[in-house]
């Protein structure tokens, strides 16, 4: 059955942050909460990731790893990112990491960010997908 939403997250092989990102995606959504969301990895080492990487034109390729999360639209079948409801720099669960344009994360190494994607952070960005 085709998921009314796919997140799409962004990585490369030996990035243990990425591993950890999709581990917590992994984890997550297997809960029957999560039911409506489907994970597409991207590696941004091979062409097809790469693409979609530029594609998504959102993300800063110096904090991966990085999700966007992108809606199914009924008639035509293809997956658009969800725009943002209320755009800022920053906000107090997901700080610096949060994207501006549309609805998702990408790792904010710096020393208030730490390079942290917490859980907390990606069930606040689908929550916001669902609003």
């Amino acid at each position: 059955m085709t998921k009314p939403y796919k997140i799409k997250v962004f990585g490369k092989p030996g990035c243990a942050k990425c591993k950890t990102l999709n581990q917590r995606l992994d984890k997550l959504l297997t809960q029957e909460e999560w039911s409506d969301f489907e994970k597409e990895y991207c590696d941004v080492e091979t062409v097809e990731g790469l693409v979609a990487f530029a594609s998504a034109e959102c993300i800063n390729p110096q904090r991966i790893p990085a999700m966007l999360v992108t809606r199914r639209e009924e008639h035509t079948g293809r997956y658009d990112p969800v725009p943002t409801r209320d755009p800022k720099p920053m906000d107090e669960i997901c700080g610096k990491s949060r994207l501006y344009q549309y609805v998702g994360l990408q790792t904010d190494y710096t020393p208030a960010g730490k390079g942290i994607i917490s859980p907390k952070m990606i069930t606040t960005v689908l929550n916001e997908a669902r609003s």
